[in-house]
């Protein structure tokens, strides 16, 4: 199988990448290395992948129509899978015209690209942000998720719309996969798991905030990674799944996790709620254990350990 897979030098995507091509698959990496975050460290996320005869790797904007599909042209992919985005909640509210921009009109280009060159499926990351405030738990995808309380979710939500659009109308093969709180090794540098990992190994004071009180359903990568297979495997109409660890964690347990597998004690500076926050994230994921057999394997206390020891051994090699 030939798969486009954008956002494929960020941190699911290159996991991902590495498990396609352990399956002999052919992989056209597309991703731009934006400023979001360091560029050098995009690159080192491919390195060992990228002199793969299997790999076709572009640096390339997907805002970039034409140059998008001369690579659909050139290449033919039979399946997308779309990771490339803007993300984070927080920077969303400082500039949404950006992540409108990359995450619905950039969504909207490749479903259009995808109808006109008969791609046989399409699978579109979404985010656990779509359910917003929600007292329903744990969330379910009948669940309504028509109040995101960020544009980050806005822009999610509408990514999903807009590709059960392309299959009612054109009958494009779509998944859509809700991804909650993604980590592991590679993760984003902003992202709190590794922010925190960072700041306590500095003996710095870290900021916490909803009082440490918020729960997030924390799902390790290769866990995510095993979901994303699951579903490339079976394409079928329009759908939507879950995938998290269907297990909620309370930030305070979180941050006492990382001060062990540190062996060090975090400088607290507790702090009210920010704006985009969400007090909870549960997934519930019968759906997708019953259609994609998809069965998390990682708990917190196996995650954060394996996610202190990369850190550790990044440290080292800089």
């Amino acid at each position: 199988m030939k798969i486009l897979l954008t956002g494929g030098a960020g941190f699911i995507g290159s996991h991902l990448a590495e498990q396609l091509l352990k399956r002999g698959e052919t992989v056209i990496i597309l991703d731009n290395f934006n400023s979001f975050y360091d560029p050098a460290i995009k690159m080192k996320n491919i390195e060992k992948i990228r002199k793969q005869n299997d790999l076709i790797f572009f640096q390339e904007d997907i805002l970039n129509i034409e140059a998008v599909r001369k690579i659909f042209d050139t290449h033919r992919p039979d399946t997308v899978i779309h990771l490339a985005a803007y993300a984070g909640v927080r920077p969303s509210l400082e500039n949404p015209t950006l992540y409108c921009e990359v995450n619905v009109t950039g969504t909207a280009g490749l479903l259009e690209i995808s109808k006109d060159y008969e791609v046989e499926h399409f699978v579109f990351g979404s985010s656990s942000s779509v359910y917003g405030v929600s007292s329903q738990l744990p969330f379910s995808e009948n669940d309504p998720v028509d109040q995101p309380i960020s544009p980050y979710a806005v822009t999610k939500r509408s990514g999903e719309l807009l590709c059960s659009v392309y299959y009612q109308n054109y009958s494009l093969p779509v998944t859509c996969l809700r991804f909650f709180t993604v980590y592991g090794p590679r993760q984003r540098p902003e992202m709190a798991i590794h922010k925190f990992t960072h700041q306590i190994q500095q003996g710095n004071e870290i900021a916490v905030y909803h009082e440490g009180k918020s729960e997030r359903d924390y799902t390790y990568v290769d866990d995510i990674v095993h979901g994303i297979l699951a579903s490339l495997d079976r394409p079928s109409g329009f759908r939507l799944f879950n995938l998290g660890n269907s297990r909620t964690v309370v930030l305070r347990d979180l941050i006492s996790l990382i001060e062990k597998s540190l062996g060090k004690e975090a400088k607290i500076r507790l702090l009210p709620a920010q704006p985009g926050d969400v007090p909870i994230t549960f997934a519930d994921i019968s759906r997708a254990e019953r259609m994609l057999s998809y069965f998390p394997v990682t708990s917190i206390e196996q995650g954060i350990p394996r996610f202190v020891d990369w850190y550790l051994k990044k440290l080292e090699n800089f």
